[in-house]
């Protein structure tokens, strides 16, 4: 059980760089000139999923506080 979440805590880590990574790409895009729209909606697609799958990662490695 112990190894079962430190390895969910370490996916969360990787999830959050890659979101963070995702940012720093989408803001570097949006200054070019001219934009490439369908690249920027990719990443903003896929930054979206990051976010999905972080916000499910933190309910299932955060006790429950009903409890």
């Amino acid at each position: 059980m112990d190894e079962q979440l430190h390895s969910l805590s370490r996916r969360l880590i990787e999830l959050r760089i890659e979101h963070a990574d995702l940012d720093a790409m989408i803001d570097r895009l949006v200054e070019q000139s001219p934009v490439d729209e369908l690249a920027l909606q990719r990443l903003k697609k896929r930054r979206l999923a990051l976010r999905d799958m972080i916000a499910r990662l933190e309910t299932t490695t955060e006790p429950d506080d009903r409890a």
